[in-house]
């Protein structure tokens, strides 16, 4: 039999949001199990509250304190379920981190989500958002999910077409916002690697590691890892959630027209039009490296957002906005952010 669950008052949420923003929730539970989530929500107060979804806290900007409740997903479990001769099926707890998962495929010799090495948070937020890096996304290798729905306490499977997802999009960022917790995620992988090398740096990476020949899915992860510690700070010397902004997609037209007037433009082929890097419009922008205080753009990657040591989140927003404005204002394009302000 589960322990009761334990609901604690005015929790600081600074050790739980990689921006190291110092704000408290109102009410904070964790839950390790469905059965615990379901105990949970029988509380008045958690019943009466908003109620905020915690896995590792690397997708959020805090502006406010929480009055609600943080419900932190702590969910474990890695295992292959089924397998044949061309795939496996492996499933992951929510509450997993989402890297550890990737180096348990690893470690079955399993490939599919190597380009997604060292994203940062847990497994039951990879679907929200559909998680996406160097030529991968989620939805590439994504079988199934279950969800508990809040207001029924009832379990529910959803297949991919069910998850709607689009570029950093789901139906749990629209439609079922709020409406659903993410319990276990079900991925197909490969047992014959299908690897893709072609985007960012990644061959130009293993050739700088020495990878001759045929690289395997542990090498194409260990470049992946090495690009992303290069571009992107660690959250643990400095408070950032990774890319702050979208990359914003563009049509032909569009794409054609800003070519001519700004030499060098980089842009990338996508159904019905062109994506453009969002750090090289922030970059042009004179954004780069400035800094207001306790905050500021990070020196090596525009695209992040940092906490230099004691910033206030609704100084990074207003800072977020501004970079927005000044987008629009000389590319005509507008800027959405990745992140989920609060």
């Amino acid at each position: 039999m589960s322990p009761a669950p334990v609901l604690e008052a005015h929790v600081s949420l600074r050790p739980y949001n990689t921006f190291g923003l110092e704000v408290t929730a109102r009410w904070f539970a964790r839950f390790a199990s469905v059965e615990e989530l379901r105990a949970l929500l029988t509380l008045p107060e958690v019943q009466a509250a908003e109620k905020l979804i915690l896995g590792g806290g690397s997708n959020l900007l805090f502006t406010r304190n929480f009055e609600g409740v943080v419900l932190k997903n702590e969910i474990r479990g890695l295992e292959v379920v089924d397998q044949d001769e061309e795939t496996a099926l492996v499933r992951a707890g929510a509450g997993e981190s989402w890297h550890a998962l990737v180096q348990y495929a690893l470690g079955q010799e399993l490939s599919g989500i190597e380009n997604l090495s060292l994203i940062p948070g847990t497994v039951g937020a990879a679907p929200l958002q559909n998680i996406g890096a160097y030529g991968a996304e989620l939805k590439d290798t994504f079988e199934q999910l279950e969800a508990l729905e809040l207001a029924t306490g009832r379990l529910r499977t959803f297949s991919g077409p069910e998850c709607g997802f689009g570029y950093r999009e789901s139906v749990f960022k629209g439609p079922l916002k709020n409406q659903f917790i993410v319990t276990s995620v079900l991925l197909r992988l490969h047992r014959q690697a299908q690897l893709n090398v072609r985007y960012g740096d990644i061959q130009t990476t293993l050739q700088d590691m020495g990878i001759e020949g045929d690289p395997t899915p542990r090498h194409i992860s260990e470049a992946v890892s090495s690009i992303r510690r290069s571009k992107l700070p660690d959250p643990a010397q400095i408070g950032n959630a990774g890319s702050f902004f979208k990359n914003p997609e563009v049509s032909q037209a569009k794409f054609d027209e800003l070519k001519g007037q700004f030499e060098g433009l980089p842009g990338y082929p996508v159904p019905g039009g062109v994506k453009v890097p969002a750090g090289w419009l922030i970059e042009q922008c004179g954004w780069k490296g400035q800094r207001r205080g306790p905050h500021g753009v990070h020196d090596r990657q525009a695209l992040v957002l940092v906490n230099h040591g004691g910033a206030q989140g609704q100084d990074i927003r207003d800072l977020a906005y501004e970079i927005i404005a000044s987008v629009r204002e000389k590319f005509g394009i507008e800027l959405h952010p990745e992140v989920n302000i609060i």
